[in-house]
């Protein structure tokens, strides 16, 4: 039995919104009907929508959108997180991005967004052993969105990339819930080490734009990395590093700092 629109907002409120500010668009710009109707209306769910809007900006000649569909589809289905963790990205984007004013922004037009859920499907492919096609994803997502995230990393959700230019996190690095990154972050190794050699990034982080946090450190829950920091030992929980090397510099100044999107170092 088809679900009605009363259905949907109870079961899915995130969606619904997203529908209803997409049928709005339309009507506030014609001209974006079809890209609209295409990414959203034609759609019965954020799962279906996400793995047409990823496979429509990972196509190319070397592989088709209709296939990288089919993965996409595939990886949605058969992992429930995903699609709840691409809700919950929504919600932080719309919350900390002061430039995000509907949850449809992210989806059409937000290349942060779009590539942690690119990401996400090759993930889903690593974790099911196909490797060379998670690395294709890998690929397609740096050559698209200039941003490089191994497929390996495990990286949580409610995740805000602001601008999302030049972000580099590696195979081992671990990203948990809530952080809030801005561009040209890099989450890396010291040298040549193999096997656990990136960074462990904890829940309600805030990295500042140009921050490298190198090395198998520990980041600790809800601290700060000021913006061109250079991290090369363990954080502390709620505390604010900055310099280069990083240095501890005084408390994180909220319980949240990945939240309030507050950079600023404030005299005691």
């Amino acid at each position: 039995m088809p679900q009605t629109q009363t259905d949907i907002s109870t079961l899915d409120p995130v969606w619904h919104r997203v529908v209803e500010e997409a049928r709005d668009a339309v009507v506030g710009e014609p001209l974006l009907g079809g890209l609209v109707h295409a990414c959203i209306l034609h759609h019965r769910s954020l799962e279906t929508a996400l793995a047409y809007r990823v496979s429509q900006k990972l196509a190319s000649g070397e592989m088709s959108e209709q296939l990288l569909r089919e993965i996409a589809d595939e990886a949605f289905a058969s992992d429930p997180e995903i699609g709840a963790a691409a809700r919950a990205d929504i919600v932080a984007v719309f919350d900390r991005d002061p430039a995000c004013h509907r949850f449809l922004q992210p989806i059409l037009f937000f290349k942060g967004f779009q590539a942690i859920q690119a990401y996400r499907v090759g993930h889903w492919l690593w974790r099911q052993g196909r490797k060379d096609l998670a690395y294709f994803i890998q690929m397609r997502v740096s050559e698209v969105f200039g941003i490089d995230i191994h497929p390996a990393a495990r990286i949580g959700k409610g995740i805000m990339i602001d601008h999302a230019h030049s972000i580099v996190i590696g195979e081992t690095a671990v990203v948990g819930d809530n952080v809030s990154m801005l561009h040209s972050v890099t989450l890396g190794g010291t040298g040549k080490e193999e096997e656990d050699r990136h960074p462990k990034i904890g829940d309600g982080v805030l990295i500042g734009a140009g921050a490298k946090v190198l090395g198998n450190i520990k980041i600790g829950d809800c601290s700060r990395i000021a913006a061109g920091s250079v991290v090369l030992e363990a954080v502390p929980t709620c505390k604010t590093v900055a310099g280069v090397p990083a240095r501890i510099v005084g408390e994180a100044g909220c319980s949240q700092p990945a939240m309030s999107m507050d950079h600023l170092l404030h005299e005691k």
